[in-house]
């Protein structure tokens, strides 16, 4: 057995990442500055569009897209229930309604056909989840986009460097929300990202991220003088900092090659467990580039011999940190209170969220690491 827990998540942090925010420190602007906008070009390059906006969690990124989407009290917003709340608060944040449609149980993304079910006179967007890296079916949600005026906003937490048909995912629907937390692909310890093909969309983004003002900081205390600012919106405080986009920029610099590390990691596990009575990953869809962000088993007890929760319980004790991705949103009291959701309701997402495990899967993971999570899951669960 490991002597010491592997984090679940742990990033792959480096000498240039340290080198950069010391460098912040000493410069006397921790703020959002100059490595901020850097940190947005950066990324806007990366993904090939024009305009993004850097923002203190994915959560905020999500929560302005709607705003800038036009959604209203009242608005309906389609979205999955296997997601983290954050894709839900953020529609009840904006004032929108938000709406489930379950699961595609191979896939675990939202299906389209069950979308298509649930659209009203008051939907006015739909918000698919990239699960685990995973595309989803855009060709179907963007059908139904146009085909009932609708607005869609990618959330892509778990999917930076995924593609759809040769197009990498943000840029097809009307904004892309991505996240930079710790656990992420790239990571910035806390931090998000909206990139939109509009010019004034992300300059409201950009403006209701900082408390609604006309001008941030770096604009007003730069060198060429103090600029007096208008309020122009009552915004939020969801700017990023110089010191996370210092993370930031040199993570984005490597995460093509930090993608090759996580993607020999999931093609090792799928061959060490191609045998055990467990449910893997569904194959990469051909014409789609998946992140390999969620490395995801279903544990169901009859064919397992142990529950999800026994089993994640004996692979902390072999110190093996795991993930559930997730619960599915109509588990939870606040929405089953508020909302009248019943996990039955959904019936592909519930089996998921109950029987789900993640397994490690970091750019940080030495071959060690992986051999001490094959031994551990094959142990647990050999015939």
């Amino acid at each position: 057995m490991r002597k010491e827990l592997l984090v679940f998540g742990s990033p792959a942090i480096e000498q240039a990442e340290r080198d950069e925010v010391m460098a912040v420190m000493q410069s006397g602007w921790l703020g959002t500055g100059p490595k901020v906008e850097q940190f947005e070009q950066a990324f806007s390059e990366y993904k090939g569009v024009a305009h993004a906006a850097a923002l203190n969690s994915c959560t905020a990124a999500l929560h302005l897209a709607i705003l800038a989407a036009g959604i209203e009290a009242g608005d309906e917003v389609i979205t999955t229930p296997l997601t983290f709340c954050a894709s839900i608060n953020a529609i009840i944040h904006a004032g929108g309604t938000p709406v489930l449609a379950d699961i595609d149980p191979v896939t675990m993304n939202i299906d389209a056909a069950q979308v298509e079910a649930k659209i009203t006179s008051r939907t006015k967007a739909i918000l698919p989840v990239h699960f685990a890296g995973r595309p989803c079916d855009m060709d179907a949600l963007l059908h139904l986009a146009d085909k009932h005026q609708l607005k869609i906003i990618e959330d892509c937490a778990h999917a930076i460097e995924t593609e759809y048909k040769g197009q990498k995912v943000g840029t097809l629907g009307d904004f892309g929300c991505f996240s930079f937390y710790v656990t992420k692909n790239v990571v910035t310890g806390e931090g998000g990202m909206v990139i939109t093909k509009s010019e004034e969309d992300v300059a409201r983004i950009k403006m209701l991220g900082l408390h609604g003002m006309s001008k941030d900081a770096w604009k007003r205390f730069g060198d060429e003088g103090f600029k007096h600012y208008q309020v122009l919106e009552c915004g939020f405080k969801y700017n990023m900092m110089d010191l996370q986009a210092a993370i930031g920029i040199h993570q984005l610099e490597r995460v093509e090659a930090n993608w090759k590390k996580r993607k020999a990691i999931w093609h090792q596990y799928n061959a060490a467990f191609d045998c055990l009575p467990i449910s893997l990953p569904a194959p990469v869809e051909p014409g789609t580039r998946h992140a390999y962000h969620l490395y995801t088993l279903l544990i169901d007890e009859q064919r397992c011999g142990i529950s999800r929760d026994a089993f994640l319980d004996a692979m902390t004790a072999q110190n093996i940190g795991l993930g559930v991705h997730y619960l599915s949103i109509p588990e939870h009291p606040y929405y089953q209170q508020t909302f009248g959701w019943k996990p039955d309701d959904f019936p592909e997402a519930m089996k998921v969220g109950r029987q789900t495990v993640s397994l490690p899967l970091s750019a940080k993971l030495t071959s060690s690491d992986v051999d001490d999570v094959i031994n551990a899951v094959s142990e647990l669960l050999k015939a």
